[in-house]
C-alpha cells in the first residue's frame, strides 16, 4: 500500500518550515505509536529545513542541527514524545544502522526521520511516510506517500492542511 498524500510546491524556506510543522502536528495529533519517516532529495533540497519546521511544530525551541556529521540528533518534544533525526549518507547497510541503535529508536511515541534512506537496503519500503523533496525553480516540490496503516492514519487531513496554508 503506497498512497500519494501530498504533492505540494513550497515557494521558500518559510513554506518548507510550515510544511514540516504540519507533518509533526499530524503525527502527534494522530496519537500514533512510532512512525518511520524517510527523507530523500539531493543535497540542498531542504531536508533539514523541513525537519526544523517539524521540530518547531512539536514545541522544540532549541537549535536544530543537521545530523550530517553526528549521524543522529534526538529531540524531546511535546506530548512526552521524541524525534530522532538520522543521516545515513555516510553509512551503508543494516549493520551500520543497527550500530546506531536504529531498532531501539522505533519505540513508543517516537518519530524517526532518516535522510538518505537508500544507503540501507529496503529501509524506504519499511517507512510509514516517504518524503521526496526536489528543487524546482526557486522553491521545492514536496511529495509524501503513506505506506502503512499508521502512516495513513497520521496523514489524515494533511493534504488539505498543506493546501490551505
Amino acid at each position: 500500500m503506497k498512497s500519494l498524500i501530498v504533492d505540494a510546491y513550497l515557494e521558500d524556506e518559510k513554506a518548507s518550515e510550515r510544511a514540516g510543522a504540519l507533518l509533526g502536528q499530524a503525527w502527534l495529533g494522530a496519537q500514533s505509536p512510532a512512525l518511520l519517516l524517510t527523507l530523500a532529495g539531493d543535497l540542498g533540497a531542504g531536508k533539514t529545513c523541513l525537519m526544523r519546521g517539524l521540530l518547531r511544530g512539536l514545541g522544540h525551541h532549541g537549535a536544530v542541527r543537521s545530523p550530517t556529521y553526528t549521524l543522529l540528533e534526538s529531540y524531546p518534544v511535546a506530548g512526552n514524545a521524541a524525534v530522532h533525526h538520522l543521516d545515513f549518507y555516510r553509512i551503508s547497510g543494516w549493520d551500520a544502522a543497527e550500530q546506531l541503535g536504529f531498532s531501539e529508536l522505533l519505540a513508543a511515541r517516537t518519530l524517526v526521520a532518516v535522510e538518505w534512506p537508500s544507503q540501507v537496503e529496503s529501509l524506504e519500503r519499511r517507512a510509514d511516510w516517504v518524503v521526496l523533496l526536489e528543487i524546482q525553480n526557486v522553491g521545492r516540490r514536496l511529495r509524501l506517500w503513506a505506506q502503512s496503516a499508521v502512516g495513513l492514519a497520521a496523514a489524515s487531513g494533511l493534504a488539505l492542511a498543506l493546501k490551505s496554508k
